[in-house]
């Protein structure tokens, strides 16, 4: 298998620009040109551990990498999920799957699976060499806590989307034994996913951290929906990990109800993609974007030739809501009023200028008004907005979920589940109204309104087995649910994304292909 082996040298010594706040940039440069690095004598430096896990750090936004005309990778998380549909359609790999009809050639398909790979390997690079440079072994510690949590990020993502995958956790090159891995039981990824989260947690990281580094809010959140992620399909281990969900969400639920002032839901939608708020407050942890290396990639999002930004007439409307979706959301919640919520039906022309009504609505959920302006306002023109992973939402559902299938609702869990609505101006039902299955729906239903268009609901609908149905409100199992987007009912094959044919060839072992996709 292709596993993108690279030395990483001369770009872990570029990634001090790439990346973050790079300190010390000018003495790691000065210590000796790139082009005369070694791989021995390049992790010899504090220096160096900085610039490698900043080098990691640039290889997650292979999300906003291109895939074809019109189409970034991150795409794939939405057009499966059916609450998006295209007012383009010019690329026939996205539409291939709106349409759910993907195979092992799918650009997007092949696409993630090597940016998680990239990431993978420049992980294990870290972790294999850092410990053997002389430095503060506190902020060895926090290095190697970062680079573990990353590493943890791509095998979860990995796993969830294809199941079994290879399990690589040292450098590779052509002479390695597990050159050319097999394919590892997924109970098995789970637990090196565990393994590095628990390592992170103790690594001695702040709550949270403005410059973007993986801080430990972010940490327990994740531990807390990998928890909660075993505990449904397809490991189905019930109980004992809703238990571990719900205990490690609410270890940050509590931090945040000491310190509000420092983890929180923004009070207002706008908040959510203000650019002066990245990596504060809700935004426990986000995908960095600097126009200096690269601009947000959500632009995908922008309506079809409709003048939103300083650049008129543009955008490409290739992910776009699908309108019954949007019109389920209860009457009166502001995450679906215009201007004010995560879509919008109307924008100022060319970003400043009069107001004039888009026809429909269009997700402006990531949609930089310092970029691109406002009533009077120009923009600045540089995007500089990040990519939210995981919002402090999230940790509250994540709670209200794990605790309530730990028997009933309890007043916890639903105030969790509260504060999440009354930011909606939503009217909650008393405690005493719900039972378990009735609370059970509405988190689930709370986390398809709040969470869309994040790359977060396809993973919902896998562990769940369940699909939201915009006409009942209620839930269908996933087999047979009709995607509207796509007017085709998903099927048992859709729960895992096929294998590339192109990887299968690199490697015999990955193979068989995924149940129900075509072989090689």
């Amino acid at each position: 298998m292709k596993l993108h082996i690279r030395q990483n040298i001369g770009k872990a010594a570029l990634a001090c620009t790439l990346m973050l706040a790079a300190t010390g940039c000018t003495k790691f440069l000065s210590e000796e040109a790139p082009s005369n690095l070694t791989e021995n004598a390049f992790y010899t430096l504090p220096d160096h551990a900085t610039a490698a896990l900043n080098a990691a750090y640039a290889d997650l936004r292979f999300i906003g990498d291109g895939a074809g005309i019109f189409s970034s990778n991150w795409q794939l998380l939405e057009a499966l999920t059916g609450n998006a549909t295209t007012e383009t359609a010019q690329n026939s790999d996205l539409n291939n799957l709106y349409g759910l009809i993907h195979d092992g050639n799918t650009a997007h398909v092949v696409n993630y699976w090597n940016g998680l790979y990239r990431v993978i390997a420049q992980t294990n690079q870290v972790l294999e060499k850092v410990p053997g440079i002389t430095m503060d072994e506190a902020a060895k510690k926090k290095i190697l806590g970062e680079a573990r949590f990353l590493r943890a990020w791509a095998y979860f993502t990995a796993v969830r989307l294809w199941g079994d995958v290879p399990l690589v956790t040292k450098p590779q090159t052509i002479t390695s034994e597990d050159f050319r891995p097999s394919r590892t039981p997924s109970e098995q990824v789970y637990n090196l996913i565990i393994e590095d989260l628990t390592f992170a947690e103790a690594a001695g990281l702040p709550w949270m951290d403005v410059s973007g580094h993986v801080n430990l809010a972010a940490v327990k959140t994740q531990l807390a929906k990998v928890y909660l992620t075993m505990a449904g399909f397809p490991l189905r281990k019930g109980a004992t990990h809703y238990k571990l969900a719900a205990d490690k969400a609410l270890e940050v639920v509590t931090y945040a109800n000491a310190n509000p002032g420092t983890i929180n839901l923004f009070s207002t939608y706008g908040e959510v993609h203000q650019e002066s708020l990245k990596n504060r407050t809700e935004h426990l942890f986000m995908l960095q974007y600097n126009t200096v290396v690269a601009a947000n990639p959500l632009d995908n999002y922008y309506p079809n030739f409709k003048p939103v930004t300083y650049n008129g007439p543009s955008g490409t409307g290739s992910t776009v809501p699908e309108i019954n979706f949007y019109r389920s959301y209860e009457t009166g919640d502001l995450r679906a009023k215009d201007r004010e919520g995560y879509f919008y039906t109307s924008y100022f022309t060319n970003g400043d200028g009069a107001l004039f009504d888009l026809g429909a609505p269009y997700v402006f959920k990531h949609f930089n008004v310092t970029a691109n302006g406002t009533r009077g306002v120009p923009g600045t023109r540089q995007n500089n907005l990040n990519v939210p992973q995981i919002r402090y939402a999230e940790t509250l559902l994540i709670y209200a979920e794990a605790q309530n299938e730990l028997g009933t609702p309890t007043q916890a869990a639903y105030d969790a589940l509260k504060k999440v609505r009354d930011r909606a101006k939503l009217t909650t039902p008393a405690l005493s109204s719900f039972t378990q299955n009735s609370f059970r729906e509405a988190v689930w239903r709370e986390r398809w309104y709040e969470l869309s268009y994040e790359g977060i609901i396809w993973f919902d609908m896998v562990r769940l087995r369940k699909v939201f149905n915009v006409t009942t409100k209620g839930f269908d199992d996933f087999v047979g649910h009709v995607n509207l987007s796509s007017n085709r009912p998903l099927q048992e094959k859709h729960l895992l994304l096929p294998l590339g044919r192109q990887e299968m060839l690199n490697n015999p072992n990955l193979r068989p292909q995924n149940p129900g996709y075509p072989g090689i």
